[in-house]
């Protein structure tokens, strides 16, 4: 399965939670117009905060938990929860941008569901093991 080449190729891993942590520094560096009031709500910022912080969890926990050390879970959330913290306080000083703790809770459903997902691949595939 691909997850656990990804656990095989730790360097590879640990390069891709480089990388999205720089597209969400990015993404969260981007200006915009102030939003006219009324202008609507969009499912986009809701889906971009829930998908990008699966993916920082997911990667980081590849990285560090490798399939065996699921104690380390704790110190993933608390890193990816932390970085989506420090991301709002980032969009404070940006243009048109605001801090949100609505986003950090949106943030923080992708890394649960994220670590909750990889806890759950990990048992399933012990589980397996044991069955053969």
């Amino acid at each position: 399965m691909m997850i656990s080449w990804f656990e095989k190729h730790n360097k590879l891993s640990w390069i891709i939670t480089l990388i999205i942590v720089v597209m969400i520094f990015y993404i969260s560096s981007i200006e915009f117009e102030p939003s006219v009031p009324g202008g609507g709500i969009s499912i986009y910022p809701t889906l971009y905060h829930i998908v990008a912080f699966f993916f920082l969890a997911l990667f980081l926990s590849i990285s560090m938990v490798r399939g065996k050390n699921t104690g380390l879970f704790f110190l993933v959330i608390i890193l990816s929860v932390t970085y989506g913290i420090s991301d709002e306080l980032h969009q404070f000083f940006v243009p048109g941008r605001n801090t949100s703790i609505s986003d950090v809770f949106l943030d923080s459903v992708g890394i649960v569901f994220a670590i909750i997902s990889y806890f759950i691949y990990i048992e399933y595939r012990k589980r397996i093991k044991t069955l053969s």
